[in-house]
């Protein structure tokens, strides 16, 4: 039931907001009373932070699982880039916004461990990238990888990049082009240029 719970939650906050959704909203949701859900949960909050660290946890995995297959790193950060737009695909708003009003602990713990996971996954591309000769060998990983990390969430600020203007496919394909762009050598942009095109074919 606990795991039930948190499925069904995850689906409406994701949907509708975290502050939108009450406990009655679930319970509804379920046909079950509210009570059970406090059996599980001893308040919303409680709810949110598990909601909010599973899909951090699913995503993490996910990428955990591309990274295994050790490809090529151009490879790997367009086949994540797929992965992380198939996951977003279903929100039918943003709950970042909600998440940082309402629930700012959780938020901020959220972004440090994005922070955390994301340093040692760019970190790691960097190196992959120098030492095969696509990206180029004067760049400072650490540096990269935090410039890389800022944009991420820069693009998805709505004041700077709303909706209707910039939907999320966009941005997030322009910002990988844009990054990789400034960091491959030219025997890196010869592979870049691969995957640009098969992507416009795909399109």
């Amino acid at each position: 039931m606990r795991e039930k719970i948190i499925q069904k939650a995850t689906d409406l906050f994701l949907k509708l907001g975290f502050k939108s959704v009450t406990m009655d909203d679930i319970a509804n949701e379920m046909a079950i009373s509210k009570k059970t859900i406090y059996t599980h949960f001893k308040n919303k909050t409680a709810l949110v932070k598990e909601c909010t660290f599973c899909v951090m946890d699913s995503i993490t995995s996910g990428i955990d699982e591309i990274c295994a297959l050790d490809q090529n790193p151009i490879e790997e950060l367009f086949e994540i880039k797929k992965f992380i737009l198939r996951k977003l695909e279903n929100d039918q708003s943003s709950p970042q916004y909600q998440l940082q009003k309402y629930y700012p602990e959780i938020s901020q713990k959220l972004h440090q461990n994005h922070f955390e996971k994301m340093m040692e996954c760019t970190r790691k591309n960097m190196k992959k990238g120098i030492e095969q000769g696509l990206y180029r060998s004067n760049l400072d990983p650490d540096f990269v990888a935090r410039l890389y990390f800022l944009g991420i969430h820069g693009i998805k600020d709505q004041n700077l990049f709303p909706k209707d203007k910039f939907p999320a496919k966009f941005v997030t394909e322009e910002y990988l082009e844009y990054h990789l762009r400034g960091i491959v050598t030219s025997e890196g942009f010869l592979t870049l240029k691969k995957f640009i095109k098969e992507h416009q074919t795909n399109d």
